[in-house]
């Protein structure tokens, strides 16, 4: 059994570990898409969005619902890559930690 320094210790290494992690998901961006490309929308693995790019043709009043629906899609379509790319990353950097049993990080 551990002592209690060797477990201080240890959650001190998983919190700078941690915040490394949650650093490098702003820098890895993923692009959401809807409408076949018509519309996308750029951001972090964080979550941040960076861009968005709407093509020309729905640049037209009688359009706009539709794309209202493409953006609302795009940025869905973003948040779920931002979301999976985070779960990986997150899980590579805690597989290299040597956690106690049963000790779960909060993602």
């Amino acid at each position: 059994m551990k002592n209690i320094d060797e477990i201080l210790a240890m959650a001190q290494n998983v919190q700078t570990e941690l915040e490394k992690a949650q650093a490098n998901l702003d820098t890895i961006e993923v692009e959401g898409a809807s409408g076949g490309g018509l519309v996308k929308v750029k951001a972090s693995a964080k979550g941040r969005i960076i861009g968005i790019a709407i093509d020309d043709s729905l640049m037209q009043v009688g359009e706009k619902q539709m794309l209202e629906d493409l953006l609302t899609a795009a940025f869905n379509d973003a948040r779920a890559k931002a979301d999976a790319v985070s779960g990986t990353e997150m899980s590579k950097m805690t597989s290299g930690l040597q956690l106690p049993p049963g000790f779960k990080l909060p993602f």
